[in-house]
């Protein structure tokens, strides 16, 4: 077997590795948002009440939050969840990781940094990064950290990303 072979089949083994966010009680709008921007339709919304039992009770201002929630956005699945208000509040200005959305054109680079960083704030705007790829660098409304790129080089190749 080639070394590309082995690579191929090594590909096709590979686990998913998708996104999971969480929310201070703000996961469905904020997913509502995602899903204006990338389409689609959410494959599972459970509220925390969906869970509740004698062995798992859920306060009553806790209820309706969302246990989890998942966007599947290509290959990929976005996933959320509201944080009880018993675990604290998530900080959304701590330093997270960036969720990094890798495109197939500079028109579609351009759609969704525009629909993601509407209310946000953007730290590099979409232009021609020093490494060659057209990107972009913000926070979006919901707190969220995103890098949004477009890869010519790697568009050529017929892949995205670099």
């Amino acid at each position: 077997m080639s070394p590309l072979s082995k690579k191929r089949e090594r590909d096709k083994r590979m686990a998913t590795i998708n996104l999971w966010i969480n929310f201070n009680g703000n996961a469905e709008e904020a997913f509502t948002f995602y899903k204006s921007v990338f389409g689609g339709e959410f494959a599972t919304i459970t509220r925390l009440k969906d869970l509740s039992s004698p062995e798992f009770p859920v306060a009553e201002n806790d209820a309706n939050k969302i246990m989890r929630i998942a966007l599947p956005i290509g290959p990929n699945v976005l996933i959320g969840n509201d944080v009880p208000e018993s675990m604290g509040r998530v900080s959304e200005n701590e330093n997270r990781s960036k969720i990094a959305v890798s495109t197939d054109s500079k028109e579609e680079a351009d759609r969704i940094f525009n629909g993601l960083s509407a209310g946000g704030a953007v730290e590099m705007p979409m232009a021609d990064s020093p490494w060659g790829t057209y990107f972009a660098m913000f926070r979006d409304k919901y707190g969220i950290e995103w890098t949004v790129e477009f890869d010519s080089k790697a568009a050529r190749r017929g892949r995205r990303g670099t």
